[in-house]
């Protein structure tokens, strides 16, 4: 039975793969966490300034500790730098290091914000943009990059965050209205952006919400 999993998986990187670098991505499939990190450690030139989406998939490989370690300079939220100073650098950046929230297997990078600095600086400033996402964030459509949103990404990140929001208890979206709302702002990157260098890791493991 795990030889069956394994094809399957494997056979969804692949056709995800292929769909990314049809619409312009630089695109690649790795098998193990511990290969995202070192594919992503070589694709930034050592002394490069980070920015540092939030996410769980970049803290599970390891890169984040691995960047600072090599004396990078890395705007992170953990940073010194005062909340809006380090997500400001974050948009001028040599490179902008993030996951992403679903990718459907035609290739679209589907993603929610509250703030906006994660999903504007995928978009738009840093010179180059990494996107690490393990296996269990491909869905089929854009509809259902929307539905994975709401029912996986957006409750278990509010309980990460401790929100005071409906879905951190319930478990589901109920399209509140709260005050610590994270579901503000959508984007959808259906190709490489324009003079854009972008790169897409995609993990044979499961790797953050």
């Amino acid at each position: 039975m795990e030889d069956v999993y394994s094809s399957y998986i494997k056979n969804l990187i692949d056709r995800t793969t292929a769909s990314l670098q049809r619409c312009g991505f630089e695109a690649f499939a790795v098998a193990t966490r511990a290969e995202a990190k070192e594919k992503t450690l070589g694709l930034i030139p050592p002394g490069s300034s980070v920015g540092i989406g939030g996410s769980v998939t970049l803290k599970e490989i390891g890169v984040i500790e691995a960047l600072v370690a090599r004396g990078d300079t890395v705007y992170a939220k953990s940073s010194a730098s005062p909340d809006f100073d380090y997500r400001k650098a974050q948009l001028t950046s040599d490179v902008f290091l993030s996951s992403t929230n679903a990718i459907t297997v035609d290739g679209d990078l589907v993603n929610v914000d509250g703030t906006g600095n994660r999903v504007a600086a995928m978009a738009f400033g840093p010179g180059k943009v990494i996107v690490v996402t393990g296996w269990n964030k491909i869905v089929s459509d854009v509809g259902a990059a929307f539905q994975r949103i709401r029912d996986v990404a957006a409750p278990l990140n509010d309980k990460r965050l401790e929100l005071d929001v409906p879905c951190a208890e319930t478990g589901f979206c109920v399209d509140c209205d709260a005050p610590d709302n994270i579901c503000r702002i959508t984007t959808i990157i259906s190709r490489k952006p324009k003079r854009a260098d972008f790169t897409v890791i995609l993990v044979a493991e499961q790797l953050g919400y």
